[in-house]
């Protein structure tokens, strides 16, 4: 991995772990919807870092999504119960910015935290794996 590659891939790593901060501040005061948005955003941070350690990238939500899925899953790199997360959060973050009247209650949200946090925290550890390769 070049040095312009490993530089962007910290900093989708800095940014998912600030994703994680921001939707605990988010969450503790009352806004489940932005926190929705920002547990996803974490996540999808991550996996955009640890494709590029792949070669791999996309312009679209929806095609790191397949990415995700194809490279990563599939292979079994994660679990599969990681896709399901990922795919709950892709289709939550969707209603949460896009579907009029939704509102997430905070105790359903406020769980996703801790899935969220052993996600990025996996991910990291692949993304290091793949360094040392």
């Amino acid at each position: 991995m070049n040095a312009e590659i490993s530089k962007l891939v910290d900093h989708r790593l800095d940014r998912a772990n600030e994703s994680i901060r921001e939707a605990d501040l988010l969450l503790e005061a009352g806004y489940a919807n932005a926190g929705v948005n920002r547990l996803f955003y974490a996540c999808f941070y991550a996996v955009s870092a640890l494709l590029l350690t792949k070669g791999h990238s996309s312009p679209k939500h929806s095609g790191v999504r397949a990415l995700f899925h194809q490279k990563i899953v599939k292979p079994g790199l994660v679990e599969v119960a990681m896709g399901h997360l990922y795919d709950r959060l892709f289709d939550s973050r969707q209603k949460s910015d896009y579907v009029d009247l939704v509102k997430f209650d905070l105790a359903d949200v406020k769980p996703w935290v801790a899935e969220v946090k052993a996600f990025v925290g996996k991910i990291e550890g692949l993304i290091t794996v793949e360094r040392q390769a």
